[in-house]
């Protein structure tokens, strides 16, 4: 399994799960057609996600945003 996945939930309501669930969260973003792209920091974080919000997992691939760099180096 991967530590990345998309739910059909809006980005607010994952970060309050994974708040209250202590789920170590690696990156976070809006999806474009709605939902959240999640990425946790250890795989057995995302099995917890994957096992409590399962009914929301998006499968197949989605439309993200493209990565966007406001403090060029």
């Amino acid at each position: 399994m991967s530590r990345a996945m998309n739910l059909s939930l809006p980005e607010a309501k994952v970060r309050q799960h994974c708040d209250q669930k202590n789920i170590r969260v690696s990156a976070i973003e809006t999806l474009p057609s709605g939902g959240t792209h999640l990425v946790c920091v250890v795989i057995e974080d995302a099995d917890r996600v994957r096992d409590e919000l399962g009914k929301f997992l998006i499968e197949g691939r989605v439309k993200r945003y493209a990565y966007y760099r406001t403090n060029p180096r």
